[in-house]
Formats: structure tokens, sequence, C-alpha cells
């Protein structure tokens, strides 16, 4: 594939930008996932410090299902705007290209199809993406900041509101008809700054952040688990190797169910240094409920 492939996304949903030429080349190895970082355990690490981690601002980063593309935000200094990046992992390289202005936090379905960002979404068009499309419908009033589909295509999202009090819904897909919006019911929207879902491929667990009695800092990552009667049980905190002081969101889970993604302020009050941590997903299962 040739870099000029890595396709660009417009703003506007009537045409795409010009495809856009790598910035960086960097030989990774032809069988070396993960942008050819060494695995974390169960201690997070900032996820490829000098290619995606940097003492600057990055934000959401999701995999295509075969591990191959890498979309993340990011701030450059002396930019007034955050910028929508892919590494492409092609013929032993991996290839960044700066695709676009920032488009809304990505994230990728599990069948690799569809591209959601917010309440607009992209569908895959052989090695790019269609223009950008707007959710519309009932979606079209909400303030998404992200939305995440299980393998059913059962959506979560979660809504900007106003001095936290936004709340986290979801929309399932019944016989190839989507359903109108529910909210998720009190067991998760219970607390202030509820945002970021993640819906499990098997909708087995939630993983969504927000400020909780009890919690360590500025935002914590959480999850629940589903139960026997297909209702969400108790939300549980994944403890203070992953939540600090600080502000931890966005978490994800890779597609293969390895790693678990997530996004921590490194410490600047004008949340200026974040950066994308990942961990072995073990730290999920190690909180599941035994039968």
């Amino acid at each position: 594939m040739k870099p000029s492939l890595v396709c660009a996304v417009s703003l506007a949903a009537s045409f795409l930008l010009a495809c856009a030429d790598p910035v960086r080349e960097e030989a990774r190895g032809i069988a070396a996932p993960y942008l050819g970082q060494v695995p974390p355990g169960l201690t997070p690490e900032s996820f490829a410090p000098g290619l995606v981690s940097s003492p600057g601002w990055e934000y959401g980063g999701t995999f295509t299902p075969d591990l191959t593309e890498f979309y993340f935000l990011r701030f450059v200094a002396g930019q007034d705007a955050a910028e929508f990046v892919v590494f492409r992992h092609d013929n032993g390289q991996w290839l960044e290209s700066v695709v676009s202005p920032r488009v809304g936090q990505p994230f990728i379905s599990p069948d690799g199809q569809t591209m959601h960002l917010g309440r607009r979404y992209m569908e895959r068009r052989g090695a790019g993406w269609s223009e950008i499309r707007e959710l519309g419908g009932a979606f079209a009033d909400f303030r998404i900041m992200r939305l995440t589909a299980s393998a059913r295509g059962t959506w979560y999202f979660d809504e900007a509101g106003t001095d936290g009090d936004g709340v986290i819904r979801y929309s399932r897909l019944v016989d190839g008809v989507r359903e109108a919006p529910r909210v998720a019911g009190a067991t998760i929207n219970s607390g202030t700054w509820l945002a970021h879902p993640f819906i499990a491929p098997d909708e087995s667990y939630l993983l969504f952040d927000g400020r909780r009695e009890g919690g360590f800092g500025s935002s914590d990552i959480y999850v629940s688990f589903r139960g026997p009667d297909g209702a969400w049980g108790e939300v549980i905190n994944l403890g203070e190797e992953i939540n600090t002081p600080a502000w931890e969101a966005a978490a994800s889970v890779t597609p293969d169910g390895k790693y678990l993604f997530f996004n921590r302020n490194m410490g600047a009050d004008d949340y200026s240094d974040v950066d994308i941590l990942w961990v072995d997903a073990g730290v999920i299962e190690a909180l599941r409920p035994r039968e």
C-alpha cells in the first residue's frame, strides 16, 4: 500500500481532503504490532514515548481490529487546534500521517467498518474512509463526546452536560433497526462528570469515567460487569494503579482484548500534558466477580 492511500478526512460532510503524505517513517519489523512497543505489565506505561506520547497533549487512541492502524488526537506546539493522526503498518514500517484537523474522538467498531466520531461517523471504503456523516435523527440533539459499539451493534455514549450533569445512554440494534437512546440507569449514572463509556465487544462489561464517592482524584475510571440477569452490577473503581489524584479518562480495550488504553493528565494545570497510557487488561479481569 502506498503512503498516498492514507487518506485525509474532511471537516465537511460533502467531500474528502487530499490524501496526506506521511511525515515520519519508522521501520518496526513486519510482525511488530503496537508500533513496535514492548507490552506493559500490570503497571501503566505511556504508550510509544517519542512517537505518540510526548510532553504535549495526546488523546483518544484506537486501533483497527487487525492492529495495523492506530488513530489518535494531538496538539502540536504552535498550532491553534488539535490534529487527527494515524500510524499505519505497511510493508514492515509504521507510517505516520496527519489525517486532518480534529474531527471528534475516534472509535472503530469491532467489525472495522465504522469509525465513530462522537455524533458523527465514517464508513470503511477500501483502504480509506468515506466522507464524515451525521448520526442525525434521535441523536442529533446530544452533545456526544464519545460513542463506542459492541459486536452486536449496541451503542453506548455520553453527553457533554452542564457542570458535570451529563449522563450515559445506550441504543440497541434490533433486527437491523436502531432503537431510540435510553438512559443506562442509576447503577451507571451515579456520580458526576460521567463520560467516555466503552462497551466490551461481547457486552460483558462497561468502562467509563467520572467522579464518585471514594474516588482517588479529579476523574477516575470505573467498570461494571453485566450480571446473569443482564443488569449492570456494582460499579468498581479500577484501583490506585490506574487511578491517581490526577485526571484519568477515556478507557478502552484493544481489539485483541490484551491491553487497556486510557488517558492521564501528567501534571499540567491546563491539561497541556496528557498522555495515552496502556496496561495489561488483566487489571479488568482481576475485578470480575466470581460465581
